[in-house]
């Protein structure tokens, strides 16, 4: 059948151009044209506000006359009128983050057919370093919130808050990216995956270092037991999960191999460290537990609360099930991804895996650091 391109006799990578670019002109001129309705109501009441509430270690921000104010306590952002903006996620706000992906990762497939490279799967291992420094990075503004003085204030903090983060975290990957191949043009390097896994590695222990330093100087307090009871408990999950995978139904694992392993364990991150930081730090003696910033982690608390007696909740915690969903989620995901895929579009699928495993690994390694450090 063919595609919209093909019947339109336009070539597919203008076409993507021409979509986002009226998308761009719809939302910002609807935003000159009827600001209370389109900006504050929408952009800025789901997306922008949240930034800001954050960035300004707000309880919420409100829009008010076309300006924003920044209110500290919980009844007065109860009291508010709207719009409302509170730090973190809403579902509105997770779907337009999904759309804006989607798109992202098609201009994304378009960048690689024009330099010709991306089909190849080391190309998914290459780039793990930046999912990483991605989390990371993340935890350096939570640093900055604890500091008695911000190393980087506002707006310049806004680069490194959800979700405006991972088009920072996109940018440095692109611009490594691009180097990464010039040095192969340049006969520097003889494949441009070495180059770009380095330069992943360098931005990645850079960030940590700054983060360990922070553990040791203050604001943070350095808690290794979060770092190795989080890996452990992801890694024998992940293992856990991929035997009985290779043991009842290897189909699921037939396209994927190496990197639908990485990817579950990836997932198994993000499952452990909400698990230990939202039901565990008191008993592993790390500080008061966290609070979720998701409505799906919240939403999974919330039922399992109800659902099991206090007893066993006291045992269990009322998180578990989180990484239940993060495994079985994240296998049913793998097991799309057959050897046809692969030889059909190998681009668009490694791209796919590694922001499959970005949605995960990312914020598990967030989550996870912020817990280490204690911030």
């Amino acid at each position: 059948m063919p595609t919209v391109a093909e019947r339109l006799d336009v070539d597919p990578a203008r076409l993507w151009a021409g979509a986002v670019l009226a998308l761009l002109a719809a939302l910002i001129g609807g935003s000159i044209l009827f600001p209370r309705i389109v900006y504050d109501g929408f952009v800025w009441h789901f997306f922008w506000g949240p930034v800001q509430a954050d960035a300004n270690a707000a309880t919420c921000a409100i829009r008010e006359g076309g300006t924003t104010q920044y209110l500290y306590a919980d009844s007065a952002c109860r009291a508010a009128a709207e719009p409302v903006a509170y730090p973190g996620y809403t579902l509105v706000s997770e779907v337009g983050y999904v759309v804006t992906l989607l798109i992202a990762l098609s201009g994304v497939g378009f960048l690689l057919q024009r330099l010709d490279i991306g089909s190849e799967r080391d190309m998914f291992f290459a780039l793990l370093p930046f999912v990483f420094f991605g989390g990371a990075l993340r935890v350096v503004e939570d640093v900055t919130d604890a500091a008695a003085g911000a190393v980087i204030g506002y707006p310049l903090n806004t680069l490194i808050i959800s979700p405006i983060i991972y088009f920072t975290v996109f940018a440095v990957t692109l611009v490594a990216l691009l180097a990464s191949v010039a040095l192969v043009r340049q006969g520097v390097a003889e494949h441009y995956t070495r180059p770009l896994f380095g330069i992943g590695s360098v931005v990645l222990v850079v960030t940590l270092l700054f983060l360990l330093w922070s553990a040791i100087t203050g604001p943070g307090t350095l808690h290794p037991q979060v770092l190795v009871v989080t890996l452990a408990g992801a890694t024998l999950s992940a293992w856990g999960t991929w035997w009985l995978v290779e043991r009842f139904a290897p189909v699921v694992n037939a396209g994927t191999g190496r990197l639908g392993f990485v990817v579950i364990w990836g997932h198994a991150v993000d499952g452990v460290a909400n698990v230990v930081g939202l039901d565990w730090m008191v008993a592993l003696g790390a500080g008061p537990n966290l609070i979720p910033k998701h409505p799906v982690n919240s939403a999974i608390v919330d039922i399992t609360a109800s659902a099991l007696p206090p007893a066993v909740l006291a045992v269990t915690g009322d998180t578990w099930p989180f990484l239940v969903v993060k495994l079985v989620a994240a296998t049913a995901v793998v097991w799309l991804f057959d050897e046809q895929i692969f030889e059909d579009s190998p681009r668009y699928a490694i791209v796919l895996m590694v922001a499959i495993l970005a949605v995960g690994l990312g914020p598990g390694t967030r989550d996870m650091l912020r817990a280490t450090i204690g911030v």
